[in-house]
């Protein structure tokens, strides 16, 4: 209809005020005194025309004139000589473009040009705002210390009505604290300045105007010990920069509570960081923000809202403990047995109110929930109020025991724990300790740091973690129970499209708790639902959600054991090195080692692959081998050359070097060995020696030449004079040159040459050491 030819005049009006009635007899009079067919008249609800969804919250009242489609021109307000003289004039400019003697100028509507403006405005410093957090990890202000700011400025319009005190009262209920209020009244020249990044919007002036029309109080505000997040918290604050628009959509706002329209919207507050920082140095150039006080650590306390309160009034209590600050980081309904709650109660066991308070922990579910805040077990403590319901009426009338208490019972309505080892123990009765997967998907390992940062704050205790990239083998495996479904392969494909950061977190109730941290799988409907979630605030799509949680404990386990192995978690929930049991086998093995190289060693646990690594050990590096170390192992080589040397040489080495060495595990366990030796080698000279048992003659001799070539200590020295003195026969004397000679070849030609048969001169050299043996034997066990 507005597209054809002629000039209409609309009244645009929204459902609360209708149509502006008071002109429709003017216009009436003009259309018949004029009598142009190309004049009409409309009217338009604002609230069902989407095309002027612009206009609502702006109509006041407002006419636009339409010609051939086009805005021509707009009137606002009811000024019956300016909308009669404005027809007059567009019904002759619409003649003449008829008569092809002129041609239609389209306009925009002023009032909505600048709407758009301060609202694209709003939008690049959210941009920009939003740009800066990603282009960062930590603010300026945290980089150097010190708080974040914001400046606010209550305007003129605000301060002339007297609403700086309840202004700001309103700032203060909120948490943020005033660090500096000064009064001004700003120049032209200040203002310009100030808002310099304006200057190129049409109500620049009147904006100019205004702001020097009276004085304004100039406001340094923070929050908490290091002000994180104040200056996007006081914007949502004041609200939106039109006031018809923070009326209609925030009503709860300042600006809409103390603004009267577009830039006289009562408040300003810094859009960003640097803006902060120009405007902190624009009006206090010598002021300094204060230091930061470091970031507060979260204390965690049992809240227990019992059966009767949790029936009646669970929305009004949860409602209370979200608007004090309190972050629910665990919940749980359950329905208490007698012996639980007795046992959740024991130390009241014996006071007169013990039955009935049992008799009331089990009539019904209870809610069960881990508060976190800065001060959570004094903070909760202190809205409960006194544990005596009369007492609580009386002294703290607004505390939650006093309203929501029943009249027929003395019991509270409300449990909270009294001190952090309470409140430890509390929470471990109603949330133990378990494990849960947490993964950070590919499309979120870049903002790893940000998501472990928020697992720390939430009580999460990260027992073990691993980067890798998943194989399409084991994301299948890991997702085995979605197959079938639809996305099941764009899901595989996205878990190996990059790096995945898998971790074990251990805390109470561990399994919810996450879940209920990283949100619902859509981020959309995470931001609607829990708007602080990880994946409302990382997630991207339902397949690109950031991260990942196990459903249930056994989903837990069973993924735990694909990606890390078998753990084995502490009470705490840490994971028990395995390390110490490995230290024990190795020490194991090194005894073995002591017991002998020859043979397989002689342990209770017949473990005899642990004894192999020592002992190879001693036979490739005999060079490098300590002192100590050869004093520990001489008793070894005279266990295995007993069948060939003479006793009285390991009798008076033992002697010799008992003192240092008595303590040493090695020579314990050989000296079983040594007693029932000479029952054996009685019966070995009758035997017919063979090939294999030179071995032991050629490598007594080899281990005996090796021993001087390092220096050894004086103990040692002494245990080998009366050796040779005693035992260095002319036999013994030409093994010790043989070994000599043999001494440069390797270990391995050595092992061969173990291996060949013995010559028949050495043969009769053995024979005559057995029977010197035989002889000498029994005067040594005398």
């Amino acid at each position: 209809m507005l597209s054809k030819e002629g000039l209409f005049v609309v009244d645009i009006y929204q459902e609360w005020s209708g149509p502006c009635s008071c002109l429709i007899a003017n216009l009436r009079r003009l259309k018949n005194e004029l009598g142009d067919d190309l004049l009409r008249f409309a009217a338009a609800k604002a609230d069902t025309i989407d095309a002027l969804e612009k206009y609502r919250g702006h109509c006041e009242p407002c006419f636009l004139f339409y010609a051939g489609g086009v805005l021509v021109a707009v009137v606002r307000g009811a000024n019956s000589p300016k909308i009669l003289r404005t027809i007059t004039e567009q019904l002759q400019q619409e003649h003449k473009v008829i008569d092809g003697q002129s041609e239609r100028k389209e306009i925009k509507d002023p009032y909505i040009s600048q709407l758009e403006s301060q609202e694209k405005l709003d939008e690049d410093d959210q941009e920009k705002e939003e740009e800066d957090a990603k282009s960062r990890s930590q603010s300026r202000f945290a980089k150097e210390g010190k708080k974040e700011i914001t400046v606010c400025l209550i305007k003129p319009d605000a301060v002339a009505a007297g609403k700086v005190p309840e202004i700001i009262a309103d700032i203060e209920a909120h948490g943020i604290e005033i660090l500096k209020n000064e009064e001004r009244h700003l120049t032209e020249e200040e203002v310009r300045s100030f808002y310099s990044h304006l200057q190129e919007e049409p109500f620049f002036d009147e904006l100019v105007s205004f702001m020097t029309s009276g004085n304004s109080h100039v406001l340094v505000l923070t929050k908490g010990r290091t002000g994180e997040n104040v200056i996007s918290e006081f914007r949502d604050l004041i609200g939106p920069t039109a006031v018809e628009e923070a009326k209609e959509a925030k009503p709860e706002s300042l600006r809409a509570k103390y603004g009267e329209k577009t830039f006289m919207n009562a408040l300003h507050g810094s859009s960003s960081e640097d803006m902060a920082m120009r405007e902190l140095a624009f009006f206090f150039p010598d002021y300094a923000a204060p230091p930061a006080e470091g970031k507060p650590k979260l204390q965690r306390t049992l809240a227990l809202i019992r059966p009767d309160a949790f029936k009646n009034h669970k929305e009004d209590i949860l409602a209370t403990i979200s608007e004090a600050g309190f972050k629910v980081a665990m919940q749980k309904e359950m329905q208490l047995t007698r012996e639980m709650a007795e046992e959740f109660y024991k130390e009241h066991k014996g006071q007169d109110y013990f039955e009935e308070l049992i008799t009331r922990m089990t009539c019904g579910p209870v809610l069960a929930l881990g508060l976190a805040r800065e001060d959570a077990i004094t903070g909760w403590r202190h809205m409960l109020g006194p544990t005596e319901v009369e007492k609580a009426k009386s002294e703290a009338p607004e505390s939650l025991r006093a309203k929501f208490a029943l009249e027929e019972t003395k019991i509270n309505m409300l449990h909270g724990s009294d001190s952090e080892e309470t409140a430890k123990k509390e929470l471990e009765f109603f949330f133990p300790m378990e494990q849960t997967v947490a993964v950070i998907k590919p499309d979120a390992v870049g903002t790893k740091d940000e998501i472990i940062d928020r697992i720390h704050e939430s009580g999460f205790r990260i027992a073990a973690q691993k980067e890798t990239n998943l194989t399409r083998e084991l994301a299948e495996e890991f997702y085995a129970e979605h197959k079938g479904k639809e996305y099941y392969d764009d899901l595989v494909e996205h878990m190996t499209s990059g790096p995945t950061y898998i971790m074990v977190l251990s805390r109470e109730d561990a399994v919810q708790g996450w879940r209920q941290v990283i949100g619902p799988t859509d981020p959309e409907k995470a931001k609607e639902e829990n708007p602080d979630s990880l994946r409302a605030a990382y997630g991207k799509n339902i397949l690109q959600n950031a991260v990942h949680g196990s459903s249930t404990a056994e989903h837990a386990d069973v993924t735990v054991k694909k990606i890390f192995g078998d753990l084995k978690f502490a009470p705490d929930g840490t994971v028990i090195a395995e390390d110490v049991p490995e230290q024990q086998e190795k020490k194991e093995g090194e005894e073995d080692t002591e017991a002998g190289e020859g043979k397989e060693p002689t342990n209770e646990t017949n473990e005899p692959v642990l004894s192999e690594e020592p002992t190879e050990k001693t036979q490739q590096e005999p060079v490098t081998t300590s002192n100590t170390e050869k004093e520990q192992t001489a008793p070894e080589f005279k266990e295995e050359e007993k069948k060939e040397e003479e006793p009285p040489k390991e009798d008076a080495t033992k002697e010799e070097s008992k003192p240092a060495e008595e303590s040493k595990p090695a020579e314990e366990e050989s000296k079983p060995a040594e007693e029932s030796k000479p029952a054996e080698e009685e019966s070995k000279p009758a035997e017919e020696p063979k090939p294999e048992e030179s071995k032991p003659a050629e490598e007594a001799p080899k281990e005996e030449e090796k021993k001087p070539e390092s220096p050894k200590p004086n103990e040692e020295q002494k245990a080998e004079e009366p050796k040779s003195e005693e035992a260095k026969t002319d036999d013994a004397k030409v093994e010790e040159a043989k070994a000599e000679e043999s001494e440069p070849k390797t270990e391995q030609t050595e092992s061969n040459e173990e291996q060949k048969p013995a010559e028949e001169g050495e043969k009769k050299e053995e024979e005559k050491k057995e029977e010197e043996k035989k002889e000498e034997a029994p005067a040594e066990q005398g």
